[in-house]
């Protein structure tokens, strides 16, 4: 992805207080054992079966450290790997690898996890006209790297943060004074380029929402019978979100309602990471 790069300012600043956390001063077991002179061929493996995701971020990582290593990727990012199998190869002075070596496999064992969770949500589903997306719950500073990996494993983004969309949660509703309050003060103080989502917890609320018009409607902890008879009440007038406690074993049952999306926070907020090695020959 073209943003992954030593121009993307964020990605970089992620990467820079990084490493200023882990090496601090400098790593003073590799610095008195090994020689600024010397040369190590590392080589990166998968532990275990999953999806590729976070190549580009590991090679930033060693790159900032020392420019002159090579990192040569020997998978795709979200190509399927196997247990034992090459991710990447690098080549250089041996004390940067090494100072580098935690960092890269952190960023590529948390984007392959969040990937490869991602990938089993999405295969669960595609038979069906759905989308899987994200939420907001990431790791913070994380973000932009944890989204791109959501991708990388087959789904979509939700929005990235409070300034991209406008999304009218139960506590919003609340403090406007109801739900069509809500939507009329959104769409009054925003701009006409600006979807609007709001959250709503029974038919009534939806019905609600769908006088006042909106793009997006959330059905927040529906069961799958009223999430049926939303879908109909709606007849494709604004799209249907179901979030709220969504797990692996609920998504089929989920999908065949007719909803368009499902929000899954688990995809970023529960999620472990995949096992990822690297040893230097």
């Amino acid at each position: 992805m073209d943003f992954l790069s030593n121009e993307n300012i964020q990605i970089s600043k992620i990467i820079e207080q990084a490493l200023l956390e882990d090496l601090g001063s400098g790593d003073i077991t590799t610095d008195s054992i090994v020689s600024p002179s010397q040369l190590g061929h590392g080589t990166i493996k998968a532990g275990e079966n999953g999806i590729a995701a976070g190549l580009p971020i590991a090679s930033l990582v060693f790159k900032k450290i020392n420019s002159s290593i090579d990192f040569q990727a020997k998978v795709e990012e979200g190509q399927s790997v196997l247990a034992k199998e090459t991710l990447a190869t690098i080549k250089g002075p041996a004390h940067a690898i090494l100072k580098g070596e935690r960092i890269a496999l952190n960023f590529l064992q948390r984007m392959s996890g969040i990937a490869t969770m991602t990938s089993k949500y999405c295969q669960a589903v595609r038979a069906y006209p759905v989308r899987i997306v994200d939420t907001r719950k990431t790791t913070p500073g994380l973000r932009i790297l944890e989204k791109y990996a959501v991708r990388i494993g087959g789904a979509s983004n939700h929005r990235f943060g409070l300034y991209d969309a406008i999304l009218i949660k139960d506590n919003h509703i609340t403090l406007a004074g109801g739900i069509k309050a809500a939507i009329r003060l959104a769409k009054k103080n925003s701009s006409h380029t600006v979807k609007i989502e709001i959250e709503v917890e029974n038919i009534s609320q939806l019905k609600d929402a769908l006088e006042e018009g909106v793009d997006i409607i959330m059905l927040d902890n529906m069961d799958t019978a009223t999430m049926k008879e939303a879908v109909k009440i709606c007849n494709g007038q604004a799209l249907l979100e179901a979030s709220g406690g969504i797990t692996f074993d609920k998504l089929k049952s989920i999908a065949q309602t007719g909803i368009d999306l499902i929000s899954v926070g688990a995809l970023t907020h529960s999620v472990r990471s995949l096992d990822i090695s690297m040893e230097i020959i």
